[in-house]
């Protein structure tokens, strides 16, 4: 075992052979006393690691050998949702930055370093990546749970490597190489940001540098940025914390340096501080731009090329980019042309499976002309990439703000009864089958009461067929988040299932994903109609609130099965499906 100071006079005689002993200690950036102290040891006749001249020996080769960094693993499975849009096209790691590939520079910097086994953890839109394997002679790791928990599970993924290791992103770009091929101990890479930051800041470090604090969030602080050095010891007592409480509930949205802070007593590892400008991480356009002032002209985007062929703009007329979190089934973010701000929608995975992309197009016209959504400008049909404006200060429709319920039921009249005839239909049974055999492709449905629901569900649509109400054009995707409300103002949006279908699947949509209980479907519906309802309107309402329930169930199981969760929806659905399916059965006891 090297005293530090003994292993920083080696791998400084390494890298630099034949210095004077002066020269050596000059260059080694110790105090003196101590580095004259490591030199003499060093060549002691017990140690012999330096010769005379100070160049490194066998024995002393053989004394850095347990700092030998064996390999390092680089994280890319993730999506990099603020780097929109162009992480909706492919991963930030393959992007170019000043000419070079990002990942591709990390490799040969690392391969500069003399590390030659590299692995890539890989999960959203790992085709991107899978050349380097060729071309780089990587090791290829796939990370099937990136997007059910944070990247503690790429660290499993490559659990069985781990050992003095670097972990580094996919995304970063370091100005000059700052890999080693020998590394005395753990450390995380850190660079000091003036002012306010929500990044992860250093907020304890001993005299020797050891982390013995970090905090969320700070001001003018050493914050964590860049790569991390792992040895052998920190490895494997991480990978047994991790193993431990890997399937604990809490643990899957943690990032590994949460599992790290929360148990940091147990690790050591220092603070290695960088200069400004050394090491860069981007996680905004803005950010890459003000670095690379070319990248926005230079990437290849089509969201790009779509945004100004539509709008008749320039790239660089594109400005205030900002994702868009909202929405179960795509990507979306708002940004600015000449001072007027826009929404660009971006199709989900999965979504061209079960959405009408052309129909949408046609419903989004029609809307237009109906004043139901005067927000839309453009939609490809092929693609279903679409273009609106954004609505400032607007809020989504509140359930228990009864006006406003009042409001979207208007606009359910309105184009219900505008008499225009869509050249596509919207069988929610149907759609519903087709579902059940995608799902059953990927996951058999084999839950207990799966069949319970099903017979609850077949039920109401027994109902549906008999009554055979005259189908209209229908939005079908009628809840509170595709109502976007400012003051009496209120804009009907995103189109995707509407097409020819029964009334009662707007108003099935919008109770079955409502807090409503019986007595509150009830009073929709006779908002609906501005009057009571028969018993055989309401025995119809309710059935088709009971399909509707069971269809959103049934595609949320669908999106679970691609790896899309779709959160406390599916079990809303779940329990609307036997809540209105049991009414269902009761009013149609009556008849």
């Amino acid at each position: 075992m090297l005293r530090k100071s003994q292993f920083t006079i080696l791998v400084t005689a390494l890298a630099q052979e034949g210095l004077s002993d002066d020269a050596l200690i000059n260059a080694s950036g110790l105090e003196a006393e101590e580095a004259a102290w490591a030199l003499a040891s060093l060549k002691a006749p017990e140690i012999e690691a330096l010769s005379l001249d100070n160049v490194v020996t066998e024995q002393g080769l053989e004394r850095l050998e347990p700092y030998r960094v064996r390999n390092a693993v680089i994280m890319a499975a993730g999506m990099s949702s603020r780097f929109a849009p162009i992480s909706y096209e492919r991963p930030k790691g393959v992007l170019t930055v000043r000419g070079e590939v990002l990942v591709e520079r990390q490799i040969r910097q690392l391969r500069e370093a003399g590390i030659e086994d590299i692995y890539l953890v890989l999960g959203y839109k790992k085709e991107e990546f899978f050349y380097l394997e060729d071309e780089f002679n990587v090791h290829i790791r796939i990370n099937g749970e990136y997007l059910s928990r944070n990247n503690n599970s790429s660290i499993r993924c490559v659990a069985d490597v781990l050992d003095n290791t670097y972990i580094c992103s996919s995304d970063d770009y370091f100005t000059s190489n700052p890999f080693e091929r020998y590394v005395y101990e753990s450390y995380y890479s850190a660079v000091y940001e003036e002012g306010e930051t929500e990044e992860y800041c250093f907020t304890k470090v001993n005299d020797a540098g050891l982390i013995q604090g970090v905090e969320v969030g700070g001001a003018d602080s050493w914050v964590m940025m860049g790569h991390v050095y792992w040895d052998r010891t920190f490895s494997q007592a991480f990978i047994k914390l991790l193993d431990a409480i890997y399937n604990e509930p809490e643990t899957a949205a943690k990032l590994w340096e949460d599992i790290y802070i929360d148990h940091i007593e147990q690790f050591a590892m220092v603070m290695r501080p960088y200069p400004e400008g050394v090491i860069w991480e981007f996680d905004s356009l803005d950010e890459v731009s003000a670095f690379d002032p070319t990248f926005i002209q230079n990437v290849d985007s089509c969201i790009f090329d779509n945004i100004c062929t539509v709008l008749h703009c320039e790239r660089n007329d594109i400005t205030a980019i900002a994702p868009i979190s909202q929405g179960i089934t795509n990507l979306s973010f708002s940004f600015t042309v000449d001072g007027t701000a826009y929404v660009y929608r971006h199709p989900g995975e999965g979504t061209d499976e079960i959405i009408n992309r052309e129909s949408e197009a046609f419903s989004q016209s029609v809307a237009r002309e109906l004043g139901l959504d005067d927000t839309f400008i453009y939609e490809d049909g092929n693609a279903g990439w679409k273009i609106s404006r954004f609505i400032e200060g607007c809020h989504t429709l509140d359930y228990e703000n009864w006006d406003e319920v009042a409001m979207a039921m208007d606009k359910a009249r309105r184009l219900h009864r505008c008499g225009i005839t869509s050249p596509w239909n919207f069988d929610i049974y149907e759609e519903t089958q087709k579902i059940i055999r995608m799902l059953d492709e990927r996951s058999r449905t084999t839950f207990k009461d799966f069949q319970e629901l099903y017979d609850l569900a077949e039920c109401a649509h027994a109902i549906i067929v008999a009554d055979a109400v005259p189908q209209c054009l229908c939005h079908n995707d009628f809840y509170d988040p595709n109502f976007l409300v400012r003051g009496d103002e209120m804009y009907l949006i995103d189109w995707e299932y509407s097409g020819m279908s029964d009334y009662a699947s707007d108003l099935g949509t919008f109770v079955c994903c409502s807090p409503y209980d019986v007595e509150g479907a009830a009073r929709v519906y006779e908002m609906y109609f501005e009057r009571p309802l028969t018993k055989e309107e309401e025995r119809h309402c309710f059935a088709y609130t009971t399909l509707s329930s069971f269809y959103w169930f049934v595609w949320a199981l669908y999106k679970e099965a691609c790896g899309d969760p779709t959160g406390e929806w599916l079990y809303l659905w779940y329990r609307n499906t036997k809540r209105f399916g049991e009414k269902t059965q009761t009013l149609n006891a009556q008849f």
